[in-house]
Order: structure tokens, then C-alpha cells, then sequence
């Protein structure tokens, strides 16, 4: 801008343009900065703002950045509205329902059009909308409103345009981030046998689950899995749940992304659950942390990027469902952005006021993502980060997963020899491996399990603080770490 005005003050000094031509230039310079900035423009500004305040939030930027944003983004818009910042609920919000009329009226108003050409959702749980907005001058009108809560792009594809412009980025395969339907063959190093046949990952040992178990196998608790869904074809989490040691428990499955079902597509969903209540069966294949536990599970995206608005709005569904279910005590989500998501983050708050214990994954790093520490909603107050660590470690991150002040837990999932945590395969009769954060989040979500089994009566916070207690840092907290690593036997005793 400053060259621009520069520019012009030159043109008029040397040409001595008369009236009528400076007008003309100032109006050409006028529309030039009402044209939307270009997607490059806004995801350097989003970097810079992580690398620079190690965090983005729409809030902090320009009516034009957003607009530019919504442009780009399908002119979708996600707006979250309340008397406070804290007034998601609805069933707690006895103002809800003439505050969102006034904002549609405002829309009605600026945009020119009826509300049935405009309104994509309303949430009927929380204070939130989706909308479609066309110009700035809305935009603006609304982020003065003090009911507005926040207002964001809905459907802004940061990692898609990222990969248009960023070299690493499209090496990495952003877009089908976490996802594989591979098989492998199990290491004998990495398992031990248990009656009456299945196979105990390392990892598990290394933590004292398996001796946890002559206390507590999860049985009473329920767990809410949110990801990718989980595999029609693989028996064990499915109509063989209850196989071997595993019985008088169930497994349930939702689908609320794209209305295409519960089925997993990606196979990352597959592989958290197995880790998570995978039956101690006969069948020769790897056993789940809480092996008695209930499991209710929700396909909620396409991948562990939660990048598009039917994404964003099938976990925050998810969230609101299992906050409302009486029988979820635990959620555990291994999918996350790089920045906040506001109708997410109401999400997790709904179900946290229900008294859910929910764990998210800290973060786990392409190439070109390497810049961001702990990622959200794993970044929110009301969640457990966790992260994974190599073995016999409790500060040393896996090679792709993310640390910082945030985390809560960390879990051992990487070997010396570069292999992670066996889990039962996306196809029957077939075990894999899985790494990262990911996995680290869905174990620790099991041990909270096996805790809360012990103890039937407890409150969220005496879990945590019974998880906390039995970890390799408490009373203190490591600053990148947390609590550590937990002692599970401790934890249940």
C-alpha cells in the first residue's frame, strides 16, 4: 500500500494529472483493496501468526482477512452467538433464540436476500450457525455485534491450498494424512502372549497394563471414539467384540459425516479403536488396552485433518451426541487443525460440561507442519493432550509427534528399532502397526478406562488426578511432557 501511495504521489509531482485522472487512480486503487486477498496471502499469514504467537484465531484479524477467507472458502461462514463468551448451550441460553434472529436479520439485510437462501444450519444444541455471506460489508456488520461469539470461514481448505504452494507439503500427502489399509507382520520382539491367545503389544508392558488387568479390564465403562470409523470386515470390532476374555460388553457405531455411513474409509479409525478395547481373543491378534470396555465409535471425517465444513460439523456433532449419552464417560479424539475451530471448540465444551474425561491427540508432524507445538482442540483446557514418546522415555518425542506446555500425558509407542504399536488390521484375521500421537491418545483413553472401572464412583477429576499421581513427574509437570508416562498398575491399585 505504502508503494502504492508512493507511486502515485511521484505521478502527480512529475505529470501534474489533473483532477479527473487522480480520481480515476484513486478509485482503481480503491478496488484493488476490496479484491479478496489471494489463498497464498492468507496461508502466510496464518504460519507467520503460528511461528510468530504460537497460535492463529480468526478473531485477532481484519474484517478483509476474513472476508478474503469466506471468498475463498465456498463463502461458507460458521458463527457461534451468546450473551458471553462461555453461552454455547442452548438449554442454558434462555436469549438463544432472539439473538440468532437478529443476526439473521442483519444478514437479510446486507446481503439483500431471504434467510432460506442464506442459512445452511442451526445447530440445535449449541449457539451456532452456518451460513453463506457474499460481501464484507456483512461481515463487518456482524463482527461488530457484541452477540457474536466469534465468525469464521466455514470451509476454508487450508492444507489444500498449502499444497498448491508448498513443495513440502505436496510431498507429504497432506490430504490423506493417517490414512492406510496395509497388513504386516508382527515382530515377535514386539508382542507377548496372553491366554487365551492373543498377542499383548510392548508398548503396553512397558507401561504395567498387563498386570493392571488382575485389577481392573475397563468392564462398565464406555468409551466415545471420534475419527475415521471402523472396518465393516474386521470381525474383532464387530460381531466377535465379545471374543476370548472380552464379554458382556458392546460396540456401537455412527456415522455423521457426509451421510455415507459408519464404515471406515481411511483406516486410522480401525486401528485408535483397537488400541483402545481390541477383545483379548483366541484368535492370535493384538488386544486393546481396556479390553472389557464398552465402545461407541463415530466416522466424523474423511482423514485426521479436519479441513472441510462437513468435517468440522460431523465432530462437532459427534462431541454434542456423546456429550448427551448418559453411558460415555471417556472421549478420545486422534484427529485435529493446526488452529482453532470455533463450532469444534463448542463442541468439546458441551461435552466437557456433561462431565465426559476427553483426550486428543497432540500432534503429529509432516514435513511441512513441523513449525506448529500442540494442535487443537488438544490445545483446549477442557481436553487431555497427549503425546508419544520413544521407548523407556518420558521426554524424548517419537520422530513425528508434537510437544509443548499444553501436553498433559505422554504415552511409549516408538522402539529403537523404528517399529510402534501392533493393533489389529483394517481387514479380519490381519494385525499392523500404528504410530504417533494418535495412538498414544487412544491407550491413554483405555487406561482412563481401566481406572474408572476400579472405581465406578469417581468424578472425572479424581480419574485424572489418579492418572496424574501414578505418572513419572507428579507432583511437578514437565514443560513440554506434562505428567509423563503412566504407571497403569499404580493407577489402578
Amino acid at each position: 500500500m505504502k508503494k502504492i501511495v508512493f507511486l502515485l504521489a511521484m505521478s502527480i509531482a512529475l505529470h501534474s494529472c489533473n483532477n479527473e485522472d487522480l480520481q480515476s487512480e484513486s478509485t482503481r486503487i480503491e478496488m484493488n483493496q476490496k479484491d479478496p486477498l489471494t489463498a497464498r496471502q492468507i496461508n502466510e499469514k496464518i504460519n507467520q501468526s503460528i511461528k510468530t504467537d504460537g497460535a492463529f484465531n480468526w478473531s485477532k484479524e481484519s474484517d478483509h482477512f476474513v472476508w478474503s477467507a469466506v471468498f475463498r472458502g465456498n463463502k461458507m461462514v460458521s458463527i457461534g452467538f451468546g450473551t458471553s463468551k462461555d453461552d454455547f448451550d442452548r438449554s442454558k441460553s434462555p436469549n438463544n433464540g432472539a439473538i440468532e434472529n437478529e443476526i439473521l436479520s442483519v444478514i437479510k439485510k446486507y446481503e439483500g436476500k431471504d434467510e432460506r437462501n442464506f442459512l445452511l444450519l442451526s445447530d440445535q444444541y449449541l449457539n451456532q450457525m452456518d451460513v453463506v455471506i457474499e460481501k464484507e460489508e456483512t461481515i463487518t456488520a456482524l463482527r461488530q455485534m457484541k452477540t457474536i461469539r466469534y465468525l469464521e470461514p466455514a470451509d476454508y481448505h487450508y492444507f489444500e491450498f498449502e499444497a498448491q504452494y508448498n513443495t513440502q507439503a505436496r510431498s507429504s500427502g497432506s490430504g490423506s494424512s493417517g490414512c492406510g489399509f496395509s497388513s504386516s507382520t508382527l515382530s515377535t520382539a514386539d508382542y507377548t502372549s496372553a491366554t487365551p491367545g492373543a498377542k499383548i503389544p510392548w508398548a503396553f508392558t512397558k507401561h504395567n497394563i498387563p498386570d493392571a488387568w488382575n485389577y481392573s479390564t475397563g468392564a462398565g465403562v464406555t468409551i466415545g471414539l471420534i475419527d475415521t470409523g471402523v472396518s465393516p470386515e474386521q470381525t474383532l470390532l464387530g460381531g466377535s467384540f465379545n471374543n476370548g476374555a472380552s464379554s458382556g460388553r458392546t460396540i456401537s457405531k455412527f456415522g455423521v459425516y457426509n451421510s455415507d455411513g459408519s464404515a471406515d474409509q481411511c483406516g486410522h479409525g480401525t486401528k485408535m479403536a483397537s488400541v483402545m478395547a481390541a477383545p483379548r481373543n483366541n484368535a492370535g491378534l493384538p488386544v486393546g488396552v481396556a479390553y472389557n470396555a464398552n465402545l461407541v465409535a463415530y466416522r466424523a471425517a474423511e482423514n485426521v485433518v479436519l479441513e472441510t465444513s462437513s468435517e468440522q460439523t460431523a465432530v462437532k456433532t459427534a462431541f454434542t451426541e456423546l456429550g448427551n449419552n448418559a453411558s460415555v464417560k471417556i472421549i478420545s479424539m486422534s484427529m485435529g487443525h493446526i488452529f482453532s475451530v470455533g463450532k469444534i471448540e463448542d463442541g468439546v465444551k458441551y461435552a466437557y460440561s456433561k462431565g465426559k474425561l476427553i483426550f486428543c491427540a497432540g500432534g503429529t508432524s509432516t514435513s511441512f507442519t513441523n513449525f506448529v507445538g500442540v494442535i487443537f482442540p488438544a490445545s483446549m483446557s477442557e481436553t487431555q493432550a497427549i503425546t508419544g514418546v520413544k521407548e523407556n522415555t518420558s521426554n524424548q518425542r517419537c520422530d513425528v509427534c508434537h510437544s509443548g506446555s499444553q501436553i498433559d500425558f505422554t504415552f511409549q509407542m516408538e522402539r529403537a528399532s523404528g517399529n510402534s504399536v501392533p493393533v489389529l488390521s483394517y481387514y479380519n484375521g490381519q494385525a499392523d502397526y500404528v504410530g504417533g500421537s494418535s495412538v498414544a491418545t487412544a491407550a491413554t483413553a483405555g487406561i482412563a478406562a481401566l481406572v474408572w472401572s476400579k472405581n465406578p464412583s469417581w468424578t472425572r477429576e479424581q480419574v485424572l488426578n489418579k492418572m496424574r499421581q501414578s505418572a513419572t513427574y507428579y507432583p511437578n509437570v514437565n514443560s513440554s511432557y506434562g505428567y509423563g508416562n503412566i504407571n497403569v498398575l499404580k493407577a489402578v491399585q
